[in-house]
C-alpha cells in the first residue's frame, strides 16, 4: 500500500500544479456560450411580436400565460446574460435564470422529440424512425446531386436531418450549473476583481 501511494504522490503533485491555469476552464465556458444567448436573444429581440405570439399560443406555440411577459424575461436573461458572462460580471446570479430559460426549453419545446438534436443512427439515442429519416436524407442529396450545384449547396458543411431533441438545451444547463458553483473564474472577470478588491480590504 505504502508503495502505491508512494507512485502516485508524483502524479497527484503533477495534477495538483495544473490549477495555476485553473481559469481555463470557466473562461472557456464562458467564451462558448457567449455567442450562444447572445444570437438566441438578439433573434427574439429583433421579431419580439412573433416571439411573444409563440410563447402564448396554445395550438402551435408554448401557450405560456402573459406571453409577452414571458417573452421579455427570456430575451432579457439570454441577451444580458451573454453580455454579462463575456465581462464575468454576476457569473453566479444570471446563470439562474439563464437554466431556468433552457429548463423551459428542454420540458415545453425540445422533449417530445427525445435526446437527439441531429439525427443520428449512431447515436445510443436515436429517435424513433430513424431509418425513414436517414432514407429521406439519402433521397434529398441523391436529388441535389443530381439536379443541383452540390458542392455548392454543401459547401458549408453536409446536410442534416434535424431532430430538435434536447442534447443541446441539456449541454447548455450542464455548462451553466458548473458555472453557477464555479463563478468566473480568475483573473479574466469583473467577479474575481471585485471579490479578490472587497477581500483584500476585509483582511486589511
Amino acid at each position: 500500500m505504502n508503495l502505491l501511494i508512494k507512485s502516485i504522490l508524483p502524479l497527484q503533485r503533477l495534477l495538483d500544479s495544473t490549477r495555476a491555469v485553473d481559469f481555463l476552464g470557466p473562461l472557456l465556458l464562458r467564451i462558448y456560450l457567449v455567442p450562444v444567448f447572445w444570437v438566441a436573444g438578439i433573434n427574439k429581440l429583433s421579431s419580439f411580436e412573433d416571439t411573444a405570439a409563440w410563447f402564448g399560443n396554445p395550438d402551435w406555440g408554448l401557450g405560456m400565460p402573459m406571453p409577452e411577459l414571458m417573452a421579455a424575461l427570456a430575451t432579457g436573461s439570454e441577451v444580458l446574460g451573454a453580455i454579462l458572462l463575456a465581462i464575468g460580471f454576476a457569473v453566479r446570479w444570471i446563470s439562474i435564470p439563464l437554466m431556468i430559460t433552457m429548463l423551459v426549453a428542454i420540458f415545453a419545446v425540445h422533449i417530445d422529440n427525445g435526446w437527439q438534436a441531429v439525427a443520428d443512427p449512431m447515436s445510443p439515442f436515436p429517435p424513433a424512425g430513424i431509418e425513414e429519416a436517414g432514407q429521406r436524407l439519402a433521397a434529398a442529396k441523391s436529388l441535389l446531386q443530381e439536379h443541383g450545384n452540390y458542392d455548392w449547396l454543401t459547401g458549408s458543411g453536409n446536410f442534416v436531418i434535424s431532430n430538435n431533441g434536447i442534447e443541446w438545451a441539456v449541454t447548455y444547463f450542464v455548462m451553466l450549473l458548473v458555472l453557477f458553483f464555479i463563478g468566473s473564474g480568475k483573473y479574466f472577470g469583473v467577479d474575481y476583481w471585485i471579490r479578490k478588491r472587497f477581500m483584500t480590504e476585509d483582511k486589511n
